[in-house]
């Protein structure tokens, strides 16, 4: 009777129930640290605009204050210049879908062509979007800013809805799904049935493209919304920012952070809280809404019938 080599032998349940509960360790301690790390400092945020900023420093940090002082950190934030938090919004809001109405213009068409069509310079062309895609987005904000500058679009609306349109993550985000998702055959049989290029493309490859496009339209709109460093640059004016440029000038009217000039101001910490849930909320509820579209379009034609 042979005897099987050591490393071939079945382990024994104990072996087994040993190595399934270091695994249920392993887990409970990599969720414990996302717990701490992601999920109690939102938790922080979002009790803060209840407490003073005395009661901030010096309360436990996840104790719930009162409505009474919600009430009155939502007062002095929308009282802050005459309610300029309202201004902001609005401007984020025309300069995000002013660009994204612009970046799907563009990004679609952009990716169908390097996808299906062969003419001279494509693979440069495609060079040069993935180069510029992975290149930080600070380096571009000098030339961008001389060539905005050339054509006296600084300070206006064009100086960020212009640059926000320039989206080459978009278009390659269309090449990869226009390459190696869309029927071939599909597009062979319109153009047998006599359909120029632009109905084949508006009629037979944009319907099959909606989870591509709904995934560019939602990482547009949320980098376009978060974007900080171009218009606190090109623009000029409080009435002019948008929200995230806004919430720097709000914290530079913070007594923490500046005694000088937040002095006899009614923004303090909790009133800075506030505004930072009011600006990231329309990103998650967004994101919530688009969450199910989103995934459900990218398994759409996973699965044939």
């Amino acid at each position: 009777m042979t005897t099987q080599p050591a490393a071939f032998r079945p382990r024994s349940r104990g072996a087994r129930a040993a190595s399934n509960a270091t695994s249920v360790v392993v887990v409970v301690v990599i969720l414990a640290a996302l717990l701490v790390f992601f999920l109690l400092p939102a938790l922080w945020l979002l009790l803060a605009p209840t407490k003073t900023a005395y009661a901030l420093e010096h309360s436990f940090p996840l104790s719930f204050g009162s409505f009474t002082q919600l009430g009155a950190a939502w007062q002095h934030l929308t009282s802050f210049q005459g309610g300029v938090i309202w201004e902001w919004l609005k401007n984020s809001a025309v300069y995000s879908i002013g660009a994204l109405v612009l970046t799907l213009l563009t990004s679609i068409p952009a990716g169908y062509a390097l996808a299906l069509t062969k003419f001279r310079g494509r693979k440069v062309l495609l060079t040069v979007t993935l180069v510029v895609m992975i290149m930080p987005n600070a380096a571009l904000v000098l030339p961008i800013f001389l060539e905005l500058n050339l054509f006296h679009l600084i300070g206006t609306a064009w100086s960020i809805i212009l640059p926000f349109s320039f989206y080459p993550f978009g278009v390659y985000l269309v090449y990869i799904y226009f390459a190696t998702s869309l029927p071939r055959d599909m597009l062979s049989a319109a153009r047998i049935d006599g359909a120029n290029e632009w109905q084949v493309f508006a009629q037979v490859a944009l319907p099959l493209a909606r989870p591509v496009i709904g995934l560019v339209a939602f990482f547009s709109f949320v980098g376009n919304w978060n974007n900080f460093f171009l218009p606190y640059l090109v623009l000029p004016s409080s009435s002019q920012f948008p929200i995230q440029v806004g919430l720097n000038q709000l914290l530079s009217s913070t007594p923490s952070f500046n005694p000088v000039a937040g002095k006899g101001l009614d923004i303090t910490s909790p009133e800075l809280a506030l505004a930072i849930i009011i600006a990231i909320l329309p990103v998650l509820v967004l994101f919530l809404f688009s969450q199910r579209a989103l995934v459900s379009g990218m398994l759409a034609g996973s699965t044939k019938e």
